[in-house]
């Protein structure tokens, strides 16, 4: 008798909490909310049906057609997404009272990191202590760095050349011996290890990522670096959007895709084998000049006094989105100049004339002012924005719902500042409206809580896509072939097999 009673109370216990009181709180709408178009049908009572449109696969394009609608969606119980490029300023500018959502906190491990930190005062101190890192005077001296990861990039790509494609043919399906992706990943990887770590990953010459990683008890072993990463982000990125029940669903995923909870345990002991080995070096005396050196120790030489939970959860960001975002663009700007030739004709034109034919790595300052160059690294991340997650903030009380801009996979129209959306047309950012365009380019976010890797990856992408384009000849696989992509917190492309030969003779 009183089993059946207990059966029946947490039964109705669970229906009123999970069901009847969310739709009772819908029609209630105590903070005007329902008025806004709903993402699905679920999203107006529950968390769980952005989480859906998450496990879809391509919650970004779900949100371009919403936004085609209404420059407002409800994409939650108390979150609305923005399509105004008005809202930019009230949400993400420097004197913004919204403040990061607790979504960061959800995410973060023991220690705060940079782009997960709520606090203001904190993330001033980190900014602060980081700051000097990421300088551009810095980077700029660091360039001898990236330029050798273009030299080998550069290398890979002549020990993988074929006979130039004939005029009117489509490449073999043999001759597709370059995937653009991962070697653009490869970069991006052993770039940020060495300017990060003054480590040598070593991906370009091997042509793969298997690295070491290491558990907190010292067992070594191998696993690939960019499967460890992306199983991350997969897991995280299905399951988060429930706040409070992402613990959970978490493990839950972990016992169900065993494969993804390995992966996502070999990511952290990536991170945790590159901080302990950084770390030994440092107390070894080694005098290196890279962003751990400025992590502990600030231009004085007196010590930032951070934990070292802290110190390895900077590395981690570092890592995730010093390497991935980046590598995204890297792909993304060949991709479609490849795709429209009359931009990437115009692009070796402007490199022609400031380069000697058959020069290798080009120098940064040779090109970093070259606008069609940067116009086309800029179009290509307006059109296909690597992180296509808007980055959640709270309104202040007394309402206090989510907010966010929406970054989709290509922005909604009509777009006042960016006629023909879909089209790829670097010249839009050429015109005397480029200013104007500048304020609604969020790729890289705004305000106080911009992307602090900015100047990094721009120097990155402008040294690496001015050498190879103006090196080499490169062919998609047809002129109608697209890639495959997936949405985790970044819009990924996969693989991008490439023909590739000589635009010049040996010698010239």
């Amino acid at each position: 008798m009183y089993g059946i009673i207990l059966f029946a109370v947490t039964t109705f216990s669970l229906f009123s909490y999970f069901i009847l009181w969310p739709v009772v709180n819908y029609f209630r709408d105590p903070k005007g909310l329902r008025k806004y178009p709903n993402l699905n049908f679920l999203c107006g009572v529950s968390d769980l049906g952005f989480m859906y449109e998450a496990h879809k696969g391509f919650r970004s394009n779900a949100l371009l057609e919403a936004h085609q609608k209404s420059p407002v969606v409800r994409i939650g119980p108390n979150s609305l997404s923005y399509s105004d490029i008005s809202a930019i300023k009230d949400i993400y500018g420097h004197n913004t009272k919204c403040v990061k959502d607790v979504f960061y906190d959800t995410l973060a491990g023991t220690h705060h990191h940079l782009a997960d930190v709520r606090d203001k005062l904190d993330h001033q101190r980190k900014r602060r202590i980081l700051s000097s890192a990421y300088a551009l005077k810095n980077l700029e001296g660091w360039e001898h760095k990236v330029a050798d990861k273009t030299e080998r990039f550069i290398k890979a790509a002549e020990a993988r050349c074929t006979e130039p494609l004939k005029k009117g043919e489509l490449p073999t399906p043999e001759s597709l011996t370059f995937d653009y992706r991962a070697y653009a990943n490869f970069f991006t990887l052993d770039a940020i290890a060495d300017i990060g770590l003054s480590e040598r990953l070593n991906f370009l010459d091997q042509g793969h990522d298997l690295v070491t990683a290491e558990t907190m008890d010292g067992k070594l072993y191998k696993t690939n670096y960019r499967k460890c990463l992306h199983a991350t982000a997969k897991a995280q990125a299905g399951t988060v959007w429930a706040y409070d029940w992402y613990p959970l669903f978490f493990k839950i995923a972990k016992v169900f895709w065993r494969d993804l909870g390995k992966l996502n345990d070999g990511w952290n002991d990536i991170v945790w084998h590159r901080s302990t080995q950084r770390l030994a070096r440092y107390r070894a005396g080694e005098q290196l000049d890279d962003f751990f050196s400025a992590l502990m120790d600030d231009k004085n030489g007196n010590p930032n006094g951070m934990e070292w939970g802290e110190i390895v959860a900077e590395i981690s960001i570092m890592m995730n989105a010093g390497s991935d975002t980046t590598a995204i663009g890297m792909n993304n700007a060949m991709y479609l100049l490849l795709k429209n030739p009359d931009c990437l004709a115009k692009l070796r034109a402007e490199l022609d004339a400031v380069v000697e034919p058959g020069e290798g790595v080009i120098a940064y300052d040779t090109v970093r002012h070259l606008p069609y160059l940067r116009a086309c690294l800029d179009e290509a991340m307006r059109m296909f924005p690597p992180s296509t997650f808007g980055l959640p903030r709270r309104t202040p009380p007394p309402a206090r719902p989510s907010s966010e801009i929406s970054s989709p996979a290509k922005p909604p129209s009509p777009y006042p500042l960016f006629p023909d959306p879909e089209k790829f047309n670097p010249e839009r950012w050429l015109g005397d409206d480029a200013k104007d365009l500048q304020a609604a380019f969020i790729t890289f976010s705004a305000g106080a809580r911009g992307c602090i890797g900015r100047n990094i990856s721009y120097l990155e992408q402008t040294v690496l896509l001015a050498s190879v384009v103006h090196m080499f000849e490169w062919a998609l696989p047809s002129p109608d072939w697209t890639p495959e992509l997936f949405e985790a917190f970044n819009l990924s492309p996969g693989p991008m097999p490439l023909k590739v030969w000589k635009r010049f003779e040996d010698g010239l």
